[in-house]
């Protein structure tokens, strides 16, 4: 991050006097990026970050990734015998997308070699098996397999904190492979802890539907639950979704092998393979949706009312929030006061600011909220009151004139 894009992105926030960036009028269409060598981190910023806006850029952008090399046929087709040769063993998470349980698709785990065995038969078969239609989904790739030169974190997603949160405990990651046949697909959801995501196609196709934040509510049933499928003629039975003639139609991208997806924080989604497709993806939050993240946990906080529940439903209780916000504080508290023009990990003292202060307005926050104020932080080092004054001085030393 610049000095420019810093001080643009520091007074959008300030702007927002600590309310949640979203979205006003949705975008007629989804923005396409062509060019690399045309488009800087601040045009994305300045164009997608800051509204909250989708976008999809071109192959080019990956086209020098291993994956899009090795994992794909000179037809454009999965190599399944590459696969097979350099991942066969490993066992995988696989959902069976004509199931459905809660908004969801049941999982079992396979052997690579296993689900490939099928997925060929399934091919064979003219698209259709006794067994369903199996997806291989979430499978984390770079967490649990010595990985090759699979891709290249694009610059504009490389502000990625739950990765280098999970990065740093060295026992998850929010980076996944997805794998399936044309036909299979995933539910209507919005992203984990209102984060951002990134999907890269390796080879195949898949239609994106995307509503804005907001737009989800008129699709709720009269109970008040989110539809599964938003294909689903059910949504034009008014008895059953009273509101839903007041949703707009979705955002709807076809996107193609190589090219690169952005979906912002909040906004809902369904995506369908059109052909046999691999993609890669990444969750991830920073400080330009921070906000959003700590708004997604008060509200599990108030829809579950006990921290163990929130905890098994969210995945992330008020305590872990803490740890992951120090995590992230301390390394660029690390970086302003040495004022390092850039530490070892590239992050810029321009970077480093600006992820203070976002983290200074939240935890600000969750130090104020008193089903915070009930944690017994007595082991907590530094305490949260102490973070957040060496959060507030480090921020008042960067921007001072």
């Amino acid at each position: 991050m610049d000095r420019e894009t810093f001080a643009l992105a520091d007074r959008h926030f300030r702007g927002l006097g600590g309310g949640v960036p979203g979205i006003g009028q949705a975008p007629g269409r989804v923005a396409f990026v062509s060019e690399p060598g045309a488009f800087s981190y601040a045009d994305f910023v300045r164009g997608f970050l800051l509204p909250n806006l989708p976008c999809v850029f071109s192959s080019a952008f990956t086209q020098g990734w291993g994956s899009r090399r090795r994992w794909v046929t000179p037809a454009g087709r999965p190599d399944f015998d590459h696969l097979l040769r350099t991942y066969g063993d490993v066992v995988v998470p696989v959902a069976n997308c004509g199931v459905q349980e809660y908004n969801s698709n049941p999982k079992e785990h396979m052997p690579l070699r296993d689900y490939i065995t099928y997925w060929k038969e399934y091919i064979e078969g003219g698209y259709s098996s006794p067994r369903g239609c199996l997806y291989l989904k979430d499978w984390h790739l770079c967490r649990d397999f010595p990985v090759e030169d699979v891709f290249t974190l694009p610059v504009y997603f490389s502000s990625d904190w739950l990765n280098e949160f999970w990065d740093a405990l060295d026992v998850d990651d929010y980076r996944f492979v997805y794998a399936g046949p044309a036909g299979s697909w995933s539910p209507f959801h919005a992203d984990i802890f209102g984060s951002f995501s990134w999907s890269v196609n390796v080879c195949g196709r898949k239609k994106w539907l995307l509503f804005p934040p907001g737009q989800e509510e008129a699709l709720r049933d009269r109970h008040g639950n989110l539809p599964y499928d938003v294909t689903s003629p059910a949504l034009c039975d008014t008895h059953l979704h009273p509101r839903s003639q007041l949703a707009g139609p979705p955002l709807e991208i076809t996107q193609e092998a190589g090219e690169m997806v952005f979906v912002p924080s909040g906004w809902h989604h369904q995506v369908h393979n059109l052909d046999d497709t691999i993609s890669i993806n990444h969750n991830w939050v920073n400080g330009f949706n921070l906000a959003n993240m700590w708004r997604f946990l008060q509200q599990e906080l108030c829809a579950v009312q006990e921290e163990v529940i929130m905890r098994s439903c969210s995945g992330i209780n008020f305590e872990e929030f803490y740890h992951f916000l120090k995590v992230i504080a301390e390394k660029r508290l690390l970086v302003l006061r040495e004022a390092a023009a850039e530490d070892s990990a590239g992050l810029s003292f321009e970077q480093a600011a600006f992820d203070a202060g976002r983290i200074t307005e939240v935890l600000a926050s969750l130090v104020a909220h008193p089903n915070f104020q009930r944690v017994d932080t007595s082991a907590f080092s530094p305490r949260p009151k102490e973070l957040l004054q060496q959060l507030r001085e480090a921020v008042d030393a960067a921007v001072a004139p």
